[in-house]
């Protein structure tokens, strides 16, 4: 097939005869993937711990799963409305065939952006059988303030 104004060829796309034959090849081409992340141990930091967040009228209480760290293993950075949790998760001795693994141990980096901005001096968490647990105090609503409306026109630039 050419282009009669320049007689050069075009190119023309095959279209298959079933409209979700694509459908199947990016399924499995996501399931492949999938499997790559989850179980390559170079990418298994991508994958984020089970976390919970529960908001109250004063303050963001947030759960995160972190099984065998201790307190040496992790620290926290906050910023705004971001929480970061970093972090190194140990890896555990199996004697026997492992069948399945939802636990990841290595380097750990999960942000968790909360809905309200929070307190930052005053974020507490404690690490009690594998579950971090932080209490994130919301920030009090400011006073409304007056917002003058400047008038060029006037002798001292406000509005009587």
């Amino acid at each position: 097939m050419t282009d009669r104004a320049t007689q050069r060829p075009v190119a023309v796309r095959w279209l298959p005869t079933d409209p979700f034959a694509h459908l199947d090849d990016i399924h499995r081409r996501m399931n492949q993937l999938m499997h790559h992340l989850t179980t390559n141990p170079t990418t298994a930091a991508w994958t984020a711990p089970a976390v919970d967040i529960e908001e109250t009228d004063e303050e963001f209480v947030i759960d995160i799963d972190l099984p065998g760290a201790t307190e040496r293993d992790v620290y926290l950075e906050w910023n705004h409305r971001a929480l970061t949790v970093h972090g190194q998760l140990p890896s555990r001795e199996h004697t026997g065939v492992l069948h399945q693994r939802a636990r990841h141990p290595g380097p750990l980096h999960h942000t968790i952006d909360l809905p309200a901005p929070v307190l930052g001096d005053k974020v507490t968490a404690t690490l009690t059988h594998g579950v971090l647990t932080i209490h994130a105090p919301k920030t009090v609503p400011g006073a409304a303030h007056r917002i003058h409306i400047i008038d060029p026109d006037a002798p001292n630039g406000r509005l009587p």
